[in-house]
């Protein structure tokens, strides 16, 4: 995995386990705008490879900060990305690049150099979207929530309007020629809608927040494209976990057999070793025992491989999982996957199934792995014991 992905997977896990719900606007659905912002503009810009990594990892970044509030995030964020890229190796001039690309996303910043300019324009790209207001609008609900910080409809605007001249502007050409028109069209409605609410004209239906459009906003399909990918890597993780932890007790209990059956067992013969009969055996019993655990919790289960055009058409059967079309003809499973993919509901469904059937599979190779370490353990403890009353009794 490249360090992008880990980046990726790293503020996704961040975000999920440590920002708060409160941050409607500065969260994962906002990172990812501005890293597609940043993708944009390196094809625009004509970015080298490596300006383009340091740029796409500083995007990732840039709001790490918020897990710890608002304030200076910026400067918090550039932490967080220090230790993550430290702890993956990423050589240390880099680092420093990322860092004052982090820095400066402070709005109140001049870009110093061009790569500071694209991360500036990337990070403010929503002025420059047709969807500029309703960005706009869950900044303001977060703020409410966040700050405690209310405006009515004209102190919002005029607000915003403040950002747009004094703040703001585009740096690189790609931004000027592509995201510039539709600000400059923002603007203008905001401040047609500043005169008319400073003349005392009420709020027209079309410029209050469609509920459905930020439910839109809120939840893009890269964000539960993520979601699902880095679920699910986690998952094969835990199991490959799982394989191997079963595995090192299959080689231990091996071993201890072995040693047993070429070295014990031979001299159980003389009457002299009579007291090592029972230890022996006690000590090969529960070897066995946590090897058959062990071979239980990674064996595989395999079903029957077959399904009808009818189980497909009633969305019954998981595509995503092998053990549902292994024994199909080729012409009916690719029939069925283009049934799938058209249909949005029954791909995320089969998702879903897929995610929860592997937390089952895992759920139970764990609990047999809890199984065997308890058994080994014992047996391990109880072999000694029998061993040391043998020796004491003879």
């Amino acid at each position: 995995m490249n360090i992008l992905q880990k980046a990726e997977n790293f503020i996704f896990q961040l975000f999920k386990d440590n920002l708060s719900s409160d941050y409607i606007y500065h969260n994962f659905n906002h990172t990812l705008r501005v890293v597609d912002s940043v993708r944009q503009l390196i094809k625009g810009e004509k970015v080298s490879e490596e300006d383009a990594e340091i740029l796409e990892i500083a995007a990732w970044f840039h709001d790490a900060g918020y897990i710890n509030g608002g304030e200076r995030h910026e400067e918090k964020g550039a932490q967080i990305a220090e230790d993550f890229l430290k702890e993956n190796g990423f050589p240390d001039d880099k680092i420093s690049k990322v860092k004052a690309l982090i820095i400066a996303t402070e709005i109140r910043r001049t870009p110093e150099n061009h790569l500071e300019m694209i991360i500036r324009d990337a990070d403010c790209s929503h002025f420059g979207h047709k969807e500029y207001s309703n960005f706009a609008e869950l900044l303001r609900q977060e703020w409410k929530i966040v700050a405690h910080k209310e405006f009515s409809n004209l102190e919002w605007a005029k607000e915003n309007r403040t950002v747009f001249l004094k703040y703001h502007r585009f740096y690189t050409d790609f931004a000027k020629a592509n995201w510039q028109p539709q600000k400059d069209l923002n603007l203008s409605e905001l401040q047609d809608k500043i005169t008319d609410w400073e003349k005392g004209k009420k709020e027209k239906p079309k410029d209050t927040l469609n509920k459905k459009k930020l439910e839109r906003l809120e939840t893009p399909e890269r964000g539960i494209d993520t979601m699902f990918r880095v679920t699910l890597n986690n998952h094969t993780k835990l199991s490959q976990i799982a394989d191997s932890k079963a595995n090192i007790l299959l080689s231990v209990n091996a071993i201890i057999i072995s040693i047993a059956l070429s070295t014990l067992i031979p001299k159980l013969d003389s009457p002299t070793n009579a007291h090592l009969i029972v230890p022996t055996f006690v000590m090969l019993m529960f070897s066995v025992i946590s090897i058959i655990f062990a071979i239980l919790s990674t064996r595989p289960k395999v079903t029957s491989g077959l399904f009808t055009r009818k189980d497909i058409e009633e969305k019954k059967v998981n595509l995503l999982f092998f053990g549902n079309f292994h024994k199909m003809p080729l012409d009916e499973y690719q029939w069925a996957m283009n049934v799938l993919m058209k249909d949005r509901e029954y791909l995320y469904n089969s998702m879903i199934k897929d995610l929860y059937y592997l937390g089952l599979v895992l759920n139970r190779k764990y609990k047999l792995l809890r199984i065997t370490y308890t058994v080994f353990m014992f047996g391990i403890i109880t072999s000694v014991i029998a061993f040391v009353w043998a020796f004491k009794t003879v």
